[in-house]
Protein backbone atom coordinates (compact mmCIF):
# COMPACT_ATOMS: atom_id res chain seq x y z
CA UNK A 1 0.00 0.00 0.00
CA UNK A 2 1.48 3.12 -0.62
CA UNK A 3 2.93 5.08 2.64
CA UNK A 4 5.52 7.15 3.58
CA UNK A 5 7.81 4.43 3.54
CA UNK A 6 6.65 3.22 -0.33
CA UNK A 7 7.18 7.40 -1.30
CA UNK A 8 11.27 6.92 0.28
CA UNK A 9 12.20 3.52 -1.02
CA UNK A 10 10.77 4.68 -4.59
CA UNK A 11 12.48 8.44 -4.71
CA UNK A 12 15.80 6.70 -3.52
CA UNK A 13 15.29 4.11 -6.25
CA UNK A 14 14.49 7.13 -9.04
CA UNK A 15 17.81 8.63 -7.55
CA UNK A 16 19.93 5.94 -8.56
CA UNK A 17 18.34 5.11 -11.66
CA UNK A 18 18.92 6.73 -14.98
CA UNK A 19 14.93 7.33 -16.08
CA UNK A 20 12.75 9.69 -16.29
CA UNK A 21 11.86 11.52 -13.39
CA UNK A 22 8.35 12.75 -12.82
CA UNK A 23 8.50 16.34 -13.61
CA UNK A 24 9.83 14.92 -17.16
CA UNK A 25 6.80 12.59 -17.31
CA UNK A 26 4.49 15.26 -16.32
CA UNK A 27 5.55 17.56 -19.44
CA UNK A 28 4.57 14.59 -21.59
CA UNK A 29 1.35 14.52 -20.66
CA UNK A 30 -1.01 11.68 -19.80
CA UNK A 31 -2.10 10.94 -23.88
CA UNK A 32 1.39 11.27 -25.15
CA UNK A 33 2.91 9.04 -22.15
CA UNK A 34 0.41 6.70 -22.23
CA UNK A 35 0.84 6.01 -25.94
CA UNK A 36 4.37 5.74 -25.98
CA UNK A 37 4.53 3.33 -23.05
CA UNK A 38 2.17 0.48 -23.52
CA UNK A 39 3.27 -1.76 -26.40
CA UNK A 40 0.80 -2.48 -28.72
CA UNK A 41 -1.46 -5.62 -28.39
CA UNK A 42 -0.59 -8.25 -31.48
CA UNK A 43 -4.06 -9.05 -33.21
CA UNK A 44 -5.78 -6.03 -31.06
CA UNK A 45 -9.61 -6.44 -31.68
CA UNK A 46 -11.92 -2.91 -32.65
CA UNK A 47 -13.26 -1.68 -29.47
CA UNK A 48 -15.58 0.82 -28.60
CA UNK A 49 -15.03 2.82 -25.09
CA UNK A 50 -17.74 4.82 -23.41
CA UNK A 51 -18.18 6.74 -19.82
CA UNK A 52 -21.09 5.09 -18.00
CA UNK A 53 -22.37 5.99 -13.98
CA UNK A 54 -23.82 2.77 -12.14
CA UNK A 55 -25.56 3.19 -8.87
CA UNK A 56 -24.49 1.61 -5.85
CA UNK A 57 -25.69 1.28 -2.39
CA UNK A 58 -23.55 4.51 -1.60
CA UNK A 59 -24.52 6.44 -4.80
CA UNK A 60 -23.48 7.04 -8.21
CA UNK A 61 -20.19 5.43 -9.80
CA UNK A 62 -18.36 7.17 -13.08
CA UNK A 63 -16.71 4.79 -14.46
CA UNK A 64 -15.27 3.79 -18.03
CA UNK A 65 -16.17 0.70 -19.69
CA UNK A 66 -14.40 -0.59 -23.04
CA UNK A 67 -15.20 -3.91 -25.12
CA UNK A 68 -14.93 -4.69 -28.71
CA UNK A 69 -17.45 -3.96 -31.19
CA UNK A 70 -18.65 -7.14 -32.20
CA UNK A 71 -19.33 -10.25 -29.77
CA UNK A 72 -19.66 -11.77 -26.28
CA UNK A 73 -17.27 -11.57 -23.85
CA UNK A 74 -15.99 -12.42 -20.30
CA UNK A 75 -15.84 -9.18 -17.85
CA UNK A 76 -12.87 -8.07 -16.11
CA UNK A 77 -13.70 -5.26 -13.43
CA UNK A 78 -10.23 -3.16 -12.83
CA UNK A 79 -9.70 -1.21 -9.29
CA UNK A 80 -7.06 1.38 -9.92
CA UNK A 81 -4.43 2.62 -7.44
CA UNK A 82 -4.34 5.16 -4.81
CA UNK A 83 -4.49 7.77 -7.93
CA UNK A 84 -7.92 6.48 -9.11
CA UNK A 85 -9.23 6.13 -12.96
CA UNK A 86 -7.16 8.59 -14.69
CA UNK A 87 -5.69 7.78 -18.47
CA UNK A 88 -3.28 5.25 -17.34
CA UNK A 89 -6.07 3.15 -16.07
CA UNK A 90 -7.93 3.87 -19.68
CA UNK A 91 -5.28 2.78 -21.32
CA UNK A 92 -4.81 0.24 -19.55
CA UNK A 93 -8.54 -0.88 -19.69
CA UNK A 94 -8.24 -0.42 -23.52
CA UNK A 95 -5.68 -2.61 -23.92
CA UNK A 96 -6.78 -5.34 -22.09
CA UNK A 97 -10.36 -4.98 -24.21
CA UNK A 98 -8.21 -5.39 -27.39
CA UNK A 99 -7.27 -8.92 -26.18
CA UNK A 100 -11.12 -9.85 -26.16
CA UNK A 101 -12.76 -8.76 -22.79
CA UNK A 102 -15.44 -6.80 -21.88
CA UNK A 103 -13.89 -3.79 -19.56
CA UNK A 104 -14.70 -1.98 -16.93
CA UNK A 105 -12.72 0.30 -14.98
CA UNK A 106 -14.11 1.94 -12.01
CA UNK A 107 -13.41 5.23 -9.96
CA UNK A 108 -13.07 4.37 -5.77
CA UNK A 109 -13.73 7.66 -5.18
CA UNK A 110 -16.89 8.08 -6.48
CA UNK A 111 -18.35 8.77 -3.28
CA UNK A 112 -16.02 11.55 -2.87
CA UNK A 113 -15.71 13.52 -6.68
CA UNK A 114 -15.89 12.16 -10.24
CA UNK A 115 -12.73 11.26 -12.05
CA UNK A 116 -9.78 11.85 -12.25
CA UNK A 117 -9.66 13.15 -8.67
CA UNK A 118 -5.86 14.40 -9.47
CA UNK A 119 -4.11 15.80 -13.06
CA UNK A 120 -1.83 14.48 -15.39
CA UNK A 121 1.56 13.61 -13.72
CA UNK A 122 0.67 13.35 -10.65
CA UNK A 123 2.26 11.07 -8.01
CA UNK A 124 1.72 10.30 -4.65
CA UNK A 125 4.99 11.32 -3.66
CA UNK A 126 4.37 14.76 -4.06
CA UNK A 127 2.23 16.03 -0.45
CA UNK A 128 -0.62 18.18 -2.10
CA UNK A 129 -1.46 15.33 -4.27
CA UNK A 130 -1.49 12.84 -1.13
CA UNK A 131 -3.34 14.88 1.00
CA UNK A 132 -6.21 14.66 -1.90
CA UNK A 133 -6.49 10.87 -2.16
CA UNK A 134 -5.53 9.94 1.12
CA UNK A 135 -8.99 11.00 2.84
CA UNK A 136 -10.96 9.61 0.33
CA UNK A 137 -8.65 6.46 0.22
CA UNK A 138 -9.79 6.53 3.88
CA UNK A 139 -12.64 6.42 3.56
CA UNK A 140 -12.99 2.80 1.83
CA UNK A 141 -13.11 -0.53 4.15
CA UNK A 142 -13.99 -3.90 4.01
CA UNK A 143 -17.93 -2.63 3.47
CA UNK A 144 -17.53 -0.40 0.71
CA UNK A 145 -15.13 -3.17 -1.23
CA UNK A 146 -17.75 -5.97 -0.84
CA UNK A 147 -21.04 -3.64 -1.89
CA UNK A 148 -19.21 -1.66 -4.99
CA UNK A 149 -17.99 -5.26 -6.34
CA UNK A 150 -21.84 -6.58 -5.86
CA UNK A 151 -22.73 -3.60 -7.57
CA UNK A 152 -20.55 -3.31 -10.59
CA UNK A 153 -20.57 -7.38 -10.95
CA UNK A 154 -24.65 -6.67 -11.25
CA UNK A 155 -24.14 -3.79 -13.91
CA UNK A 156 -21.53 -6.07 -16.09
CA UNK A 157 -23.50 -9.17 -16.07
CA UNK A 158 -26.61 -7.16 -17.85
CA UNK A 159 -23.88 -5.87 -20.97
CA UNK A 160 -25.02 -6.90 -24.00
CA UNK A 161 -21.11 -7.41 -24.75
CA UNK A 162 -20.99 -9.37 -21.37
CA UNK A 163 -20.98 -13.48 -21.98
CA UNK A 164 -22.37 -13.88 -18.35
CA UNK A 165 -21.93 -17.66 -18.99
CA UNK A 166 -18.04 -17.05 -18.57
CA UNK A 167 -17.03 -15.64 -14.82
CA UNK A 168 -15.68 -12.63 -14.39
CA UNK A 169 -11.77 -11.59 -14.24
CA UNK A 170 -10.65 -8.66 -11.27
CA UNK A 171 -7.57 -7.22 -11.10
CA UNK A 172 -6.40 -4.74 -8.72
CA UNK A 173 -3.26 -2.10 -8.12
CA UNK A 174 -2.30 -0.92 -4.41
CA UNK A 175 -5.05 -0.46 -2.85
CA UNK A 176 -7.33 -2.12 -5.63
CA UNK A 177 -5.33 -5.54 -4.25
CA UNK A 178 -7.42 -5.95 -1.27
CA UNK A 179 -10.61 -5.00 -3.02
CA UNK A 180 -9.73 -8.18 -5.84
CA UNK A 181 -9.27 -10.73 -2.85
CA UNK A 182 -12.56 -9.46 -1.21
CA UNK A 183 -14.57 -9.49 -4.32
CA UNK A 184 -13.38 -13.27 -5.14
CA UNK A 185 -14.22 -14.53 -1.80
CA UNK A 186 -17.84 -12.81 -1.74
CA UNK A 187 -19.07 -13.54 -5.06
CA UNK A 188 -17.14 -16.99 -5.61
CA UNK A 189 -20.13 -17.94 -8.50
CA UNK A 190 -19.07 -14.86 -10.44
CA UNK A 191 -15.44 -13.85 -9.65
CA UNK A 192 -13.37 -16.52 -11.77
CA UNK A 193 -10.01 -14.93 -11.51
CA UNK A 194 -8.12 -12.39 -10.20
CA UNK A 195 -4.76 -10.57 -10.39
CA UNK A 196 -3.21 -8.46 -7.33
CA UNK A 197 -0.27 -5.95 -8.56
CA UNK A 198 1.62 -4.65 -5.87
CA UNK A 199 -1.36 -4.49 -3.45
CA UNK A 200 -0.76 -3.72 -0.19
CA UNK A 201 -2.81 -5.29 2.83
CA UNK A 202 -4.22 -8.36 1.63
CA UNK A 203 -3.11 -10.42 4.80
CA UNK A 204 -3.22 -8.37 8.18
CA UNK A 205 -3.53 -9.28 12.07
CA UNK A 206 -7.47 -7.60 11.26
CA UNK A 207 -10.17 -9.80 11.79
CA UNK A 208 -11.92 -9.02 8.26
CA UNK A 209 -8.31 -9.66 6.61
CA UNK A 210 -8.65 -10.23 3.22
CA UNK A 211 -7.04 -13.35 3.32
CA UNK A 212 -9.08 -14.88 5.67
CA UNK A 213 -11.71 -15.27 3.10
CA UNK A 214 -9.59 -17.46 0.68
CA UNK A 215 -11.27 -20.43 1.82
CA UNK A 216 -14.43 -18.89 -0.02
CA UNK A 217 -12.68 -18.45 -3.32
CA UNK A 218 -13.44 -20.30 -6.47
CA UNK A 219 -10.66 -18.33 -8.56
CA UNK A 220 -7.36 -18.46 -9.82
CA UNK A 221 -5.55 -15.91 -8.17
CA UNK A 222 -2.06 -13.62 -9.53
CA UNK A 223 -0.15 -12.07 -7.09
CA UNK A 224 2.32 -9.98 -8.29
CA UNK A 225 4.80 -8.66 -5.38
CA UNK A 226 7.04 -5.74 -5.62
CA UNK A 227 10.41 -6.28 -4.33
CA UNK A 228 10.68 -3.26 -2.16
CA UNK A 229 7.29 -4.48 -0.75
CA UNK A 230 8.70 -7.76 -0.09
CA UNK A 231 11.88 -6.43 1.52
CA UNK A 232 10.09 -4.47 4.04
CA UNK A 233 7.20 -7.42 5.16
CA UNK A 234 9.08 -10.78 3.90
CA UNK A 235 6.86 -12.89 5.44
CA UNK A 236 3.43 -11.67 3.85
CA UNK A 237 4.05 -13.77 1.04
CA UNK A 238 4.56 -17.17 2.61
CA UNK A 239 1.61 -16.32 4.53
CA UNK A 240 -0.58 -15.89 1.60
CA UNK A 241 0.79 -18.90 0.28
CA UNK A 242 0.10 -20.74 3.14
CA UNK A 243 -3.77 -19.76 3.21
CA UNK A 244 -4.32 -20.58 -0.79
CA UNK A 245 -2.40 -24.00 0.12
CA UNK A 246 -4.38 -24.64 3.17
CA UNK A 247 -7.81 -24.25 0.80
CA UNK A 248 -7.09 -25.69 -2.04
CA UNK A 249 -7.00 -22.06 -3.91
CA UNK A 250 -4.97 -21.91 -6.90
CA UNK A 251 -2.76 -19.25 -6.82
CA UNK A 252 0.53 -17.81 -8.39
CA UNK A 253 2.57 -15.48 -5.88
CA UNK A 254 5.29 -14.23 -7.17
CA UNK A 255 8.27 -11.10 -6.10
CA UNK A 256 9.24 -9.33 -9.39
CA UNK A 257 12.88 -8.35 -9.13
CA UNK A 258 13.93 -5.06 -9.48
CA UNK A 259 10.17 -3.79 -9.36
CA UNK A 260 8.81 -1.02 -7.04
CA UNK A 261 5.76 -0.55 -5.50
CA UNK A 262 3.71 1.04 -8.45
CA UNK A 263 5.91 -0.49 -11.27
CA UNK A 264 3.02 -1.72 -13.23
CA UNK A 265 1.08 1.36 -13.93
CA UNK A 266 2.61 3.29 -16.68
CA UNK A 267 2.34 6.70 -15.26
CA UNK A 268 4.06 5.97 -12.30
CA UNK A 269 7.46 7.74 -12.13
CA UNK A 270 9.04 3.59 -10.86
CA UNK A 271 6.66 2.31 -13.94
CA UNK A 272 9.50 -1.19 -15.24
CA UNK A 273 8.00 -2.05 -18.65
CA UNK A 274 10.06 -4.93 -18.48
CA UNK A 275 8.65 -6.28 -15.58
CA UNK A 276 5.13 -4.93 -16.35
CA UNK A 277 5.23 -6.81 -19.35
CA UNK A 278 5.92 -9.94 -17.36
CA UNK A 279 3.31 -9.27 -14.82
CA UNK A 280 0.80 -8.72 -17.82
CA UNK A 281 1.59 -11.62 -19.78
CA UNK A 282 0.91 -13.67 -16.44
CA UNK A 283 -2.83 -12.25 -16.13
CA UNK A 284 -3.84 -12.82 -19.84
CA UNK A 285 -2.59 -16.23 -19.62
CA UNK A 286 -4.96 -16.78 -16.15
CA UNK A 287 -7.49 -14.89 -17.74
CA UNK A 288 -7.30 -17.53 -20.95
CA UNK A 289 -7.98 -20.31 -19.09
CA UNK A 290 -9.60 -19.36 -15.85
CA UNK A 291 -12.33 -17.20 -18.19
CA UNK A 292 -12.69 -19.51 -20.77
Amino acid sequence: MCDNHTVEENEAWLALAAKMNRRQFAKLGAGAAMAMMLPAVANAQDVMEMDVNIQTPDGTADCYFVHPTSGRHAAVIIWPDILGLRPAFRAMGKRLAQSGYSVLVVNPFYRSAKAPVVGEGAQFSDPAVAAIVRPMAGQLNATTHVSDAGAFIAWVDQQPSVDTSRKIGTTGYCMGGPIVMRAAANYPQRIGAGGSFHGGGLNTANPDSPHLGIPNMDAHLLIAVAANDDERDPESKNVLRAAFDAAGVEAEIEVYPGAMHGWCVPDSAVYNEEQAERAWARLLAIFETALA
